[in-house]
């Protein structure tokens, strides 16, 4: 039995290229969207959720009811072309089915081309990256692992793709425009076609999307993020954000000016934590000061998210490293902050 997905929705650009919103559950509680474009070139697919669980039979029965209950002339093996917004496993876990079923081409920001074609390599990497992350958070050597367990669960199943073009900054291609908006994820991009744009995760309708340091992947962070939605808000035009996740967005500048306000209201929270502590504080400290209450993923999203926000702070000279001669002579503490 199918899970209880949201409606498929159907938009229309104002140069006649027709979007259809498929849902997937991604992982349990989590609905991704992808997206089949029409009438801009061969017909494209936009995402392919996690592969996880049902994941790939909802995307195929998302497919299948283009033709039965939209009357779309249109077969799965159609699909010429499949474009990942960014390399984040929920958008792209269930790339190597479709290219399997499809015979597709392949196509992704450079930054992100490697997260696909060497899959397995940069699962190692950014596990040794995070590992460190969390030693200088200060996170204890026990919950540590627990996290990093967490981390590489759900990302077995994925395996290597090649991938066949890279999609340039501005570069139009079939009336499709791909902008660089590096920040929640190095390669992500947002496609514009004419007053619609395919958001991925960078513009969302509730949530913030989540951040995490730079000094875990280059190109991630807070100040890549932020100088993202200033390009984006500049791009004149747009009637609609369809994003990668909840509810199509109507009002996508007022939305970025509510996004950078939300920012701003953590950032001044880390603050007032640090400052109002009774000595220098870890980032997992504040991470559970200002998120007291999380559980498994969430405390290393939460710790991911407040580390962003120290590093932000520290970069700008509004923090200050603390315990210098500890960090001087060992090889990986903790790094404890003082507010400057």
């Amino acid at each position: 039995m199918m899970t209880s997905l949201p409606a498929i929705e159907y938009f229309q650009s104002n140069t006649g290229a027709r979007i259809y919103r498929i849902p997937l559950e991604a992982f349990p509680s989590l609905i991704t969207y992808c997206y089949v474009i029409l009438d801009a070139g061969v017909p494209t697919l936009v995402d392919t959720g996690s592969g996880y669980g049902s994941c790939n039979d909802h995307l195929m029965y998302g497919l299948a009811a283009l033709r039965e209950n939209f009357g779309e002339p249109f077969d799965m093996k159609d699909i010429r072309r499949i474009i990942i917004t960014h390399g984040h496993i929920d958008h792209f876990g269930g790339l190597a089915y479709m290219v399997e079923q499809t015979g597709a081409q392949v196509g992704i920001h450079e930054l992100d081309r490697r997260v696909i074609s060497a899959y397995e390599e940069r699962i190692i990497v950014a596990t040794k990256d995070l590992r460190i992350f969390l030693a200088r958070a200060g996170v204890s050597e026990k919950l540590r692992h627990g996290l990093l367990e967490l981390y590489g669960f759900a990302k077995k199943h994925v395996r290597s793709v090649n991938v066949d073009f890279s999609l340039g900054e501005y570069e139009t291609v079939d009336g499709m425009q791909f902008i660089h908006t590096p920040g929640h994820c190095p390669g992500q991009v947002c496609i514009r076609l004419g007053d619609i744009l395919l958001s991925a995760d960078h513009v969302l309708a509730k949530i913030t999307p989540h951040q995490s340091p730079e000094s875990i992947t280059h190109y991630t962070g807070l100040g890549h993020y932020l100088e993202s939605l200033y390009k984006i808000a500049r791009v004149e035009g747009i009637r609609i954000a369809l994003g990668g996740h909840e509810q199509p967005v109507y009002d996508m500048y007022e939305r970025i000016i509510a996004i950078r306000t939300s920012h701003q209201r953590k950032l001044d929270r880390v603050l007032d934590a640090i400052r109002n502590a009774d000595a220098p504080c870890t980032i997992s400290e504040v991470s559970k000061f200002i998120y007291p209450d999380l559980h498994s993923y969430d405390v290393l999203l939460a710790l991911e998210e407040i580390g962003a926000h120290v590093e932000y702070l520290y970069q700008r000279g509004r923090l200050a490293v603390y315990n210098l001669d500890e960090v001087e002579r060992e090889d990986n503490p903790a790094l404890k902050y003082i507010v400057v």
